[in-house]
């Protein structure tokens, strides 16, 4: 596939891109519909960079874009001399391997965002679509940081109007739109599903929106030990996993593009 082709061609706005978890959820979200893909790992964490296994995987079975999380831990967007070498580390492997986009995002310690290395990163990733996460959530001024980015020659920034939902941040995102222009694309985010996200994007006048539609599902382990978690307190996680829901990611595009 010509990952390169402008990726509006043939879809009917807006243009929904499913967050999911490996391969599976790939695979999932572009069964379901989604015209692009954003490759993460850990989603309880808020995705962090998916394993080069996943991405060959990924660039061998996938039929829509996708767009990689480049996110060295969970946590804040302050990041270490040493974490930063390893996100430009990431990106230069995956330019290499020839993923369509990705997707990262570097703060100062202030609330604004870290240009030198937003500019770094967005320089090495070449030809590659960039996009900065919900680190641009977490600034002081939402204005200001989208001045920055289109500086940096961001192509895109995810976003839910610096709230916990859409709905919340709705006008913040309309304002956004309009600051933005043509200047970076503004990817709308947060809590949307079957039920919002029309009414959403009709506030805001979105062109491009993002969400998750997942579902636990038990583990199909026969044996179990109690005694023993992986990680944190909740030991019933060692065998729950949490899956792409194909129905409902189906649902809301269809609820989107109505």
């Amino acid at each position: 596939m010509d990952w390169k082709r402008p990726l509006t061609t043939g879809i009917r706005p807006p243009l929904i891109e499913i967050c999911v978890e490996g391969i599976d959820g790939l695979l999932a979200a572009q069964a379901a519909g989604a015209d692009r893909v954003e490759l993460c790992a850990s989603l309880i964490e808020g995705g962090i960079t998916p394993s080069l296994g996943t991405v060959r995987a990924a660039l061998d079975q996938a039929t829509v874009p996708f767009h990689v999380m480049v996110r060295p831990r969970g946590g804040d967007f302050l990041y270490s001399e040493t974490e930063y070498r390893s996100m430009l580390d990431d990106v230069a492997a995956l330019r290499e391997l020839g993923v369509p986009g990705v997707v990262f995002g570097c703060l100062n310690a202030d609330g604004t965002i870290d240009e030198n290395r937003m500019g770094a990163l967005t320089e090495d990733a070449g030809p590659l679509n960039v996009t900065c996460h919900r680190a641009f959530d977490m600034t002081r001024d939402p204005i200001e940081a989208l001045e920055a980015l289109i500086r940096c020659k961001v192509g895109r920034v995810l976003t839910s109007g610096q709230r916990d939902t859409a709905v919340e941040g709705v006008s913040l995102l309309a304002d956004l739109v309009r600051s933005a222009g043509d200047r970076i694309i503004i990817l709308g985010c947060g809590g949307l599903d079957l039920h919002t996200i029309a009414e959403v994007r009709a506030k805001t006048g979105l062109v491009e929106m993002h969400f998750a539609a997942l579902k636990d599902v038990p583990s199909a382990m026969i044996y179990r030990n109690p005694k023993v978690g992986m990680g944190g307190s909740d030991l019933d996680r060692e065998y729950r996993n949490t899956l792409t829901d194909i129905d409902l990611v189906a649902a809301t595009i269809n609820a989107a593009k109505a």
